[in-house]
């Protein structure tokens, strides 16, 4: 979504017909299951289902001429180069107090499975962060969440892999994984940082910096 298109919960152009609203809506988030690149603009229009305006339904417009325009597009899975063990490594990222309504962050990620894109997601996180590191290490805490379902997943169906790899473009966020010690100022998002931590320390999951120009997750946060 364009950086200058701030929508927003408040407003008097109530849309008329809501029905058309939630149903066309409904119907971008069946296209994001191969449409990575929709995903964070389909996230923000769910978020006015309960009373959406006539911008809002500008914005889903915008989006479906988008999708006109590039129907053509679509995912590419391929057969890997490379013998097995494969790599399994993760993109985690976050826009930082972007909602202009209550100032929450949102999270993006998305995970190849070798060359091929597996999953990704875009989602507003539940609680204000109070600083970039606190949205970026939330948001890492939910991608190692999807990465150890995907472990498992793997590992049951008996396919071998390398320790997935988590990659993010905060140096606090990739220095408090590593950290054996909490701070204070770091206590209210205690529960994600041993959650990370235990599988960097168990050597489940490595944790490391990727530079923000790199960061193949930075088109689900905006």
């Amino acid at each position: 979504m364009v950086n200058t298109c701030r929508l927003s919960k408040f407003g008097t152009d109530t849309m008329q017909d809501a029905s058309l609203y939630r149903s066309t809506v409904g119907a971008l988030q069946y296209a994001t299951l191969t449409r990575p690149d929709i995903a964070y603009s389909v996230n923000k229009v769910c978020q006015f289902m309960p009373h959406p305006l006539e911008s809002h339904w500008k914005a889903v417009k915008r989006i479906l001429r988008y999708l006109k325009g590039t129907i053509h597009y679509g995912l590419l899975l391929q057969p890997s180069s490379s013998s097995p063990p494969f790599s399994l490594r993760a993109y985690s990222d976050a826009d930082w107090a972007t909602d202009q309504d209550d100032r929450r962050s949102t999270s993006g990620s998305c995970i190849f499975f070798g060359s091929n894109l597996i999953s990704w997601g875009s989602k507003k996180q539940q609680l204000v962060a109070r600083s970039s590191t606190e949205a970026e290490y939330r948001s890492m805490a939910n991608t190692t969440a999807e990465l150890l379902w995907i472990q498992s997943l793997l590992q049951e169906l008996q396919v071998p892999f390398h320790t997935p790899t988590l990659l993010c473009d905060n140096i606090s966020a990739v220095s408090l994984a590593h950290n054996p010690i909490l701070h204070s100022r770091t206590k209210h998002i205690e529960l994600d940082i041993h959650f990370v931590r235990e599988k960097v320390l168990s050597k489940h999951l490595n944790v490391l910096h990727v530079p923000a120009s790199d960061q193949l997750a930075d088109p689900l946060t905006k």
